[in-house]
């Protein structure tokens, strides 16, 4: 479906082309009629490109006459079905983890030992020795406020999934009453709102490729 749809799309060009050939001529004779030859010349010379493109394009839509499905489109299926980044899928991974340091040192500077432990867990884990049911990894970041914790966080969930939007983030002052458990975990059964869910539960659940 998704080749397909790509080939409905090279159509649907080449007719916007046409028709705006169309339309070009039209309005040349239309020039030519009144008078107006620099119009007209301008327009004859739009012609000749737009004639140009549709040929390119032509040309490219029989060369591409058999519907090929590349590894690209089975990715972005599956990404769109699971909801795992497509650069999860990707074989090139494996190179980008094996410069994962030297890519988060770019935008993170003056905490080499944490990016250097954090890398070393994430390659654990893609490389499958580390507990399949359990998070990726598990870490504690302390230091006064400016040195470089929220944003190693957001750089980290950039790497790993493609944008700091997946970082999954809260407040953890807000929860410091025994009660205030349920509002990330959801109420127990039984109780008003237990069907609702919590707000860590559901953002995990809705996006469980996150960094929390």
């Amino acid at each position: 479906a998704r080749v397909k749809l790509r080939r409905v799309r090279d159509t649907q060009n080449l007719r916007r082309l046409e028709k705006e050939i169309h339309e070009v001529v039209r309005e040349m004779k239309s020039a030519i009629s009144e008078k107006k030859f620099e119009r007209a010349v301008y327009l004859r010379e739009r012609e000749i490109e737009l004639r140009e493109d549709l040929e390119r394009m032509t040309r490219i839509t029989e060369d591409d006459g058999i519907l090929e499905v590349t590894g690209g489109d089975i990715e972005a299926v599956i990404s769109s079905w699971t909801g795992i980044p497509a650069a999860s899928l990707q074989s090139a991974e494996a190179e980008k983890l094996m410069h994962m340091e030297e890519t988060l040192r770019r935008r993170v500077v003056g905490q080499d030992r944490a990016i250097s432990a954090i890398s070393r867990a994430i390659r654990r884990s893609r490389l499958g020795v580390s507990n399949p049911q359990r998070p990726v990894g598990s870490f504690i970041f302390l230091g006064p406020s400016g040195v470089g914790k929220t944003e190693v966080a957001r750089r980290l969930a950039e790497f790993l999934f493609g944008s700091d939007k997946s970082l999954v983030r809260f407040d953890m002052s807000e929860y410091m009453e025994k009660h205030a458990v349920s509002k990330l975990i959801g109420s127990p059964p039984g109780y008003v709102g237990h069907e609702e869910g919590g707000q860590l539960t559901e953002r995990v659940r809705r996006h469980p490729y996150s960094l929390v």
